[in-house]
């Protein structure tokens, strides 16, 4: 057994480089900040009552200025101040939004839906409610994203809990619950207006309000989501050696239909290091009654690589030197077969598989702390363990409320040595524009497809899916 701590990797911004997103975009400015064709306005549109599209105007204004940190964090670099969403430094962008980009939702429209008994009901005649204000700001609005305000009348009687178990799991690609999500299906029903959802609880837009997360963490969060939503536009990306081949990465994982009856693949594919995804949605798989693991036939498993490079090489004009496959299962002889072949067709050079799955194995260490995030330990060649939540030396803590789990890496082919493997899947953790804290525990191929199918069973058949992964954050 060998016992190895992988260094944070390191992001790339505009003028500099740092672990931390919300550091680097302070100091160094997001990333994209030098592309000619980038609009330094976000136009931002509303559906809410009319009080909670005053909240929204209240927290846009406050996000345009400088919102200081938590007064004596015990963790100052967990707790960094908001430098303003404005022009000129950080994101060198401003949030534009006014009344007569907002749509109100009546009270007595909100007193009506709380008054139906069946909560099934209830939930389709809110995203009903919803999807028509959305469907009007999309096609008379010049808007980039669509923040939906949850009164909290409503939120409390259609809102689904999905905190989960305590520790978050990759079994949920596979089992999802059956009961109407709200915000799943919403997401999916104003998908082929082309305009990106964020939904927010009226409440969350108070501020300093007792049991939140403080106004500096929430501003961060909100405004960088907003600002990748409305894209194309990238906060920052991976340090990369840029003498090496250029590669990408793939994740696969599984979701079933509303009905349970039928199991589709959805795939998550980074583009590049920028992070510019590309989601595609699978075929039907079959589940065999010996093995309860979904798997890809060698054709179905040919056939998505194949499309998913076929779109690579449109985004970047090239196919890349080498792909990388995640997946949260043990990949079977044919799914092996099926990716060989389609990099091979196309003269990829390098495939590697991986498979990321949760480890039931825990490790302690001395003290009141968990292992640090980094930590990776060779169980055999193949097998290893990578702690991506844990003790983290940048904030001086652990930021997770449980015993942190660890990944378990089976490398099943790889050009690449385990110590590269682990610090890929590492970097990709920080890959989510949807929290500015670093230390995520999936990568995003994997946390991303997830994410997708969670949405995309709420699609129909002949529905068309958006390939932008903002559409499902």
């Amino acid at each position: 057994m060998k016992l190895e701590h992988i260094d944070e990797p390191r992001l790339r911004f505009q003028s500099g480089e740092h672990i931390c997103p919300r550091r680097g975009i302070t100091a160094y400015g997001a990333f994209d900040r030098s592309m000619g064709t980038r609009r330094t306005d976000v136009i931002v549109g509303s559906v809410g009552s009319a009080t909670c599209n005053e909240a929204l105007d209240r927290w846009v204004t406050r996000c345009a200025s400088e919102i200081p940190g938590m007064e004596n964090a015990r963790q100052p670099n967990l707790r960094v101040m908001f430098p303003g969403m404005n022009l000129g430094h950080g994101f060198d962008a401003t949030l534009k939004f006014s009344q007569d980009l907002a749509r109100t939702i009546k009270t007595r429209e909100v007193d009506e839906i709380v008054a139906i008994a069946d909560r099934r009901t209830r939930v389709t005649k809110a995203i009903e409610l919803y999807y028509e204000h959305i469907k009007f700001l999309a096609q008379n609005r010049p808007v980039d994203v669509v923040v939906c305000v949850m009164p909290e009348a409503l939120f409390k009687v259609i809102s689904t809990d999905e905190r989960g178990p305590a520790e978050e799991t990759l079994e949920a690609s596979v089992e999802v619950a059956s009961e109407l999500n709200f915000r799943r299906a919403l997401k999916a029903r104003a998908m082929h207006l082309g305009k990106p959802l964020q939904l927010i609880r009226a409440a969350s837009l108070e501020s300093n309000k007792r049991g939140q997360q403080d106004d500096a963490t929430k501003a961060w969060n909100f405004c960088t989501a907003l600002y990748y939503k409305a894209g194309p536009r990238v906060p920052w990306k991976l340090q990369t050696d840029d003498r090496r081949p250029s590669s990408c990465a793939v994740g696969i994982a599984f979701y079933r239909s509303r009905d349970r009856q039928v199991l589709n693949t959805s795939l998550a594919q980074i583009f590049d290091e920028l992070g510019n995804g590309l989601i595609l949605r699978g075929t039907p798989v079959d589940m065999s009654r010996d093995d309860r693991t979904p798997h890809l036939s060698a054709n179905q498993a040919y056939d998505l690589l194949t499309a998913a490079l076929n779109e690579y090489r449109v985004a970047l004009r090239a196919y890349p030197a080498r792909i990388v496959v995640h997946k949260s299962s043990n990949f079977s002889a044919d799914e092996i077969a099926g990716l060989t072949r389609a990099a091979n067709d196309l003269r990829i050079d390098t495939v590697d598989l991986v498979t990321v799955m949760d480890s039931k194995l825990r490790l302690f260490r001395e003290g009141n702390y968990p292992p640090y995030r980094g930590t990776r330990i060779a169980m055999d060649a193949d097998r290893h363990i990578l702690y991506t939540r844990g003790s983290v030396w940048y904030y001086q803590t652990y930021t997770g409320l449980y015993i942190p789990q660890p990944i378990e890496l089976r490398i099943v082919r790889s050009e690449e040595s385990p110590s590269f493997i682990a610090r890929e899947i590492l970097g990709l953790t920080k890959m989510n524009w949807n929290n500015t804290q670093f230390d995520g525990k999936y990568p995003v191929t994997l946390g991303c497809a997830r994410k997708v199918g969670e949405i995309m069973k709420y699609l129909e058949d002949g529905d068309s899916p958006q390939i932008r992964y903002g559409f499902y954050m």
